[in-house]
């Protein structure tokens, strides 16, 4: 059975061929980020590029979809193993830092960029670089998230208490984001809207915004 059968089913063949041809930039191959890329292109997703300079940690283990032996290598690299793998797509990798010299050659017109970042100043970056495209946001904030496109986004302030890697990461918020995400990234490709929601763990909940 193709990979993409049941899909296909539930899409319908013209928005699978929207899906496939659109162009996505995944900033940032973290929790979200990884998780992220690993589900769109199991639903025909082929041009997908990811920007990001880290290398896997033990600690990356719990809530990545890295494998222990995997710990030391660049993300992106195993990233990009791991996606032909499961579906043939040559993901495009950057592996290196997204800043304030290179953000507007990285960052395309044509593509939906889907901001993955644990930190403030790399989200702000995207922010203040996306006022004329469409950018995603996909935030943690301990059983909390959030899944924003940049015209109602908030920058978070920078706190110790903001940084992801500072506090427990429940895995079951970080694929809860990830669904909610991959549904509003294919509902903008579908129609043009632009739905974002927030998602509370403890009491499974999912808001979509009145924006």
């Amino acid at each position: 059975m193709n990979l993409l059968t049941h899909e296909q089913e539930y899409r319908s063949e013209d928005l699978m061929g929207l899906i496939a041809t659109t162009p996505v930039m995944v900033c940032g191959c973290g929790a979200i980020g990884s998780n992220l890329i690993d589900n769109i292109v199991r639903q025909g997703f082929h041009f997908i590029s990811v920007i990001d300079m880290d290398r896997i940690e033990q600690h990356n283990l719990g809530t990545q979809i890295w494998e222990k032996r995997e710990a030391g290598s660049y993300k992106v690299q195993r990233m990009k193993g791991r996606v032909f793998a499961i579906s043939g797509v040559h993901l495009t990798i950057i592996p290196k830092k997204l800043d304030a010299d290179n953000v507007k050659k990285l960052i395309l017109p044509n593509q939906v960029i889907i901001d993955a970042f644990d930190n403030p100043e790399s989200r702000e970056l995207l922010y203040d670089n996306c006022q004329d495209k469409n950018c995603l946001h996909v935030g943690l904030y301990q059983d909390y998230a959030e899944v924003i496109w940049n015209e109602h986004y908030t920058v978070p302030k920078e706190t110790k208490a903001l940084d992801v890697c500072e506090y427990p990461l429940a895995r079951n918020i970080v694929m809860l984001s990830v669904v909610v995400a991959t549904e509003s990234l294919i509902k903008f490709i579908d129609t043009g809207e632009k739905k974002s929601y927030t998602i509370t763990l403890k009491d499974l909940k999912i808001n979509e915004l009145d924006i």
